[in-house]
């Protein structure tokens, strides 16, 4: 059985049920939770103070528990506030022996490109406690794929996903498209080239998605990638105003646009069916007539 310390640097956990269902979700499979006290923790919109929220970030340094999964009760909002004031060299130092495994997903997107541009840290984008541990029923998919990930040092995800043949390798970045777009400009932007950037939002029309979208190509991120992968964009229903356009109608566009290939339809991201995969690990991606594969090494994972 493994270990989970919780941390809360974002929202407040307003469905509180859902947290203490996932930290009953755990115990019950013979996990050990650590700083559950967070779950309840609170200061306006966000899950406490500043201080509350960053020490739960920089304390990581001083967790000695070998083994141990690191994972946010929810995304929300609060990780940009927290970033100027993260010990990014410090936290670094600490995951270069015997790593955690920091996992999730949302608003921690911030956090994990942090990690990644400034001391090249691998985390994984995958489950939280509240939104999927502590979902009425866990996703069986969700489940078996977290594992997965966390458990061996190389696995493959397969998926019939849509997009030109293409067979490629390089770096697996991204995580949420909107705090992606937050990072341009700043320190906490990872600086990849030849990567494979795999994205995912919630909540966002298709025009804002593909406004989002624009923006890393007129960036010159898009172009200096590899591959582009897009998971699932919750939410992203059209209206009647849309006569028709929608996500497809938007990646059409910008197909049209890139010169590397973009393939859609991952199960990664907001639903509660996702997969979990580490970002700052090597990816080789392959897709053609018989579907979409996604093999992963160089991630760290639990030792037995």
């Amino acid at each position: 059985m493994s270990r989970f310390h919780l941390i809360a640097p974002s929202g407040y956990c307003l469905n509180q049920q859902a947290a203490l269902r996932g930290l009953q979700r755990l115990t019950e499979a013979g996990h050990q939770v650590e700083n559950s006290a967070v779950i309840a923790r609170r200061y306006q919109r966000f899950a406490g103070t500043e201080a509350e929220r960053l020490a739960d970030v920089n304390s990581l340094v001083d967790l000695k528990t070998p083994n141990t999964i690191v994972m946010p009760v929810r995304g929300g909002y609060g990780a940009s506030r927290l970033l100027e004031d993260i010990d990014w060299q410090a936290l670094a130092a600490r995951q270069q022996h015997d790593p955690l495994l920091i996992c999730g997903h949302s608003d921690f997107t911030a956090i994990q490109c942090g990690l990644l541009a400034q001391g090249n840290v691998i985390t994984f984008s995958g489950p939280m406690l509240a939104a999927n541990f502590g979902a009425e029923e866990m996703d069986p998919f969700t489940e078996q794929h977290f594992w997965l990930a966390l458990r061996n040092a190389q696995f493959t995800v397969d998926w019939q996903g849509n997009g030109p043949e293409c067979a490629t390798e390089g770096t697996l970045w991204g995580g949420n498209l909107a705090m992606l777009m937050s990072l341009i400009g700043t320190p906490w932007m990872p600086a990849i080239d030849n990567g494979i950037l795999v994205l995912e939002d919630i909540n966002e029309h298709p025009f804002r998605v593909e406004r989002m979208l624009l923006q890393l190509y007129n960036a010159g991120i898009l172009a200096r990638q590899n591959a582009i992968i897009l998971g699932s964009f919750s939410g992203s229903t059209p209206n009647d105003y849309d006569a028709g356009y929608d996500l497809d109608a938007a990646c059409t566009f910008l197909r049209s646009r890139l010169s590397v290939p973009l393939i859609s339809g991952l199960d990664f991201g907001h639903e509660q069916r996702t997969v979990t995969l580490p970002l700052g690990a090597n990816a080789v991606l392959k897709n053609d007539k018989n579907g979409s594969q996604l093999t992963l090494t160089g991630h760290p994972v639990l030792k037995s």
